[in-house]
Order: C-alpha cells, then structure tokens, then sequence
C-alpha cells in the first residue's frame, strides 16, 4: 500500500490517494470530497483512465480530495502508481492548454521571480494573477527529498496545465548532477528557464547544455531553454565571471544569501556587509558577460518598507531584479525598480539633447551645467528602456 498527495485540515487543491496493489478483484474505487455529488463521477472516470493506461488491473483506490484540479489528481495518481510499481514505465500527460504555450526572450523583465514549491498545487493556481515577471516551479530546496518524485511528475502536469498569464515559466531543479534528473519532467513540457542552484563552474552548464540538447531533439523541441545560475557559495562568488560566460543561455546571474553566507561561516544580516563584496561580484560579472544580474530574496513577508529600501539598495548597486518568497512583495519590487519621474524627465532631456549634438556632428553636450558624453546617454537610455 502506498500514498501519494496530501490531505487535512489545512489542505486545499489537493488529493491523497492510497493504493493497494492485489491479485484479483478488478478496480475498487472510494472517493472522499465535498464535492462528490457533482464531480464523483468525472473524477472516477479520470482515476480509472490512468489505472488502465498504466495496466494496473487490480487495485484498491481511495482518494481524499481537498479541492484537487484534474491536472493534480493525474499527478497524485500516477506517483501512487509508480511507488507501487516501481519498473513501471510510461507518462500519462494531460493536454497542452493553448495560453501555456507562449515564446521567451533574451531580455524580457525578470524585476521580480516568485517561488513556488514544486510539490504544492494551491500556490501555482492563480500565481499568474500577481502578475510577477517569472514564476519559479521549486524542485530544490522547497521539496523534502522523500517528495522529490512527487514534485517532478505535479511540476510537469502544471507547466502543460496552469495558465500564468505571460510570466516567464521557470524551474527551479536540483543541485547538478542530480538535477539532469528533473531536465526530463521538464524540458518537453515548456519550461523557458532553469534557475541553477549551488553554481560552481562551467562545466555544471555545460552539462545542463548538453543534457536539454539531447532532450529537446529526442522530444522536437526547437525553442531555447535560457539559464539563470544562482551563486550560493564562496567558490561560486569566486567564480561569477566563468560561470556568467559559460553557455549563450545564460540570460541572468543572481544570488542566494542564506546558503552563501552559511558557506563562509557567517549570519545573514539586514544591512548585508557579510554579503556585500559577493552581490557586488555578481552584478560585475554579469555586466561583463552581457546579463541580468538579479538579487536574492528578501526574508521578511511582513516587513514592506524593509523590502522597498532592500530593492532601493539592490537597484543602487546595479541589480535589475529580486526574488520574491510571497505575492505581495511583486508590486513593491515592481514599484521600487521602476525609473522615478524625475530620473525619467532627466534621461529624456540626456537623450534628446545627445540626439541634436550627434545632429551636429558631436558625440558631447551640455545638460544644464554638466557634460553629456557616451556612457551618461547609455545610463539614460537604459532608463527609458525600462520605463517602456
């Protein structure tokens, strides 16, 4: 007998199904759920498509419901089925839904990334209507090792399945090497970023590379798969530069403050002196190598005005983006990054004052009492690209 899922008091958009493999006596099927008298039924119907998909003859199913979508169950059921039957093999993948289907781009926003663990289907639902830049599908540190297969199958049914109204599909896989695992649960499924734990080389990109280019010719995958490595180590700090340049789908280079810090034998702080030189070490590095350098998170939910001086701090030092553990943390991170009225109004006069000395035939100019030369216009630009 073995169970897959979730269910209790504080339980909702999930199932727990417990399954017993027998011998004989064909399907015996037991639904637990509010909403039986309407939905029994269509959910019965489901459970016993996947059992006869997977040949599974005999069996004892009850099935808990808190509120589980059809995308869930599938997932809940197929796990129960292949910790039963370990040899078993096949996916039982529920249709692409259209609005999940949508390109990526290089240098799209990534201003705010909002995380969601892999194995909890109430976050993923209406993640998209925070509207967050990206949403990250956890399968790391979010996840008990125990739940790792659970997560990987509930991971892939949710990027065929849950519309997040245009944010940027991401995943978020285990530490390399044990991360090409997740690659297969993913990478034919529409997933257009992979954040890299732990990043301390090279060649852990150069892995990943080959391992998706291998995936996505066996699946007829054409669209690219971009990178976002996470520096969470001293030799990763050290590193940045090698790591940023490794592989033409890295798009961003971010941070992750509690694992580094605890790496050089220190404590996370709120003014971040311990942290400092590696935040710094990042943005260069990506700078250099043509990327986004994007912040760690900010721990505090409850603390907004710790969070809106933490983005001010972070777009000081050259950060484009942060990390956000809880959905109303995006609407501060989107406020705080964006050019203000009076850094808008003075990149404009930069601009068009630039424009008519090249109209000229100079490349300097005088912006009240200072002088206007390239690397201000490209600082100027920079910000009317971002307003836009």
């Amino acid at each position: 007998m073995v169970q897959a899922g979730q269910h209790g008091e504080n339980i909702r958009s999930d199932c727990l199904v417990t399954l017993e493999i027998r011998e004989a006596g064909g399907i015996e099927f037991n639904l637990k759920s509010k909403v039986a008298s309407m939905y029994g039924s269509s959910i019965e119907k489901q459970c016993r498509e996947i059992l006869e998909f997977f040949e599974v003859e005999h069996a004892r199913v009850d099935l808990e419901d808190s509120g589980a979508l059809p995308f869930v169950i599938a997932a809940r059921m197929e796990t129960a089925i292949k910790r039963a039957l370990p040899d078993c093999r096949g996916e039982f993948l529920p249709p692409f839904r259209p609005e999940c289907r949508y390109t990526d781009t290089h240098d799209r926003l990534r201003r705010s990334r909002l995380y969601l663990p892999g194995n909890q289907p109430k976050f993923m639902i209406n993640a998209g209507l925070h509207h967050p830049d990206g949403v990250i599908l956890d399968l790391e540190d979010s996840v008990a090792p125990p739940e790792k297969d659970a997560a990987r199958i509930l991971v892939r049914n949710a990027l065929r399945q849950v519309d997040f109204l245009g944010a940027e599909r991401m995943v978020r896989i285990n530490q390399i090497p044990a991360g090409l695992e997740d690659l297969k649960y993913i990478v034919p499924h529409n997933v257009q970023l992979i954040l890299v734990p732990k990043c301390e080389g090279a060649d852990q990109l150069r892995d990943l590379e080959a391992a998706i280019s291998s995936l996505s010719k066996d699946c007829g995958r054409t669209e690219p798969v971009f990178f976002m490595p996470i520096i969470e180590s001293a030799l990763g700090a050290l590193k940045a530069l090698e790591i940023a340049t490794a592989s033409p789908l890295n798009v961003a280079l971010t941070i992750g403050l509690e694992d580094y810090t605890a790496d050089i034998g220190t404590s996370r702080t709120p003014k971040g002196r311990e942290s400092f030189w590696a935040r710094c070490q990042v943005v260069n590095a990506a700078r250099a190598a043509g990327l986004q350098p994007i912040d760690t998170v900010f721990s505090d939910v409850a603390d907004e005005g710790g969070l809106r001086e933490s983005v001010r701090e972070a777009r000081s030092l050259g950060f484009d983006g942060k990390g956000c553990i809880h959905p109303r943390q995006i609407k501060v991170v989107h406020e705080a990054f964006a050019p203000t009225p009076e850094e808008l109004e003075k990149a404009r006069r930069i601009v068009d004052a630039y424009e008519e000395a090249r109209s000229r035939g100079s490349s300097v100019t005088v912006v009240g009492s200072k002088m206007i030369d390239p690397p201000v216009v490209k600082r100027a630009q920079r910000i009317l690209s971002l307003a836009r």
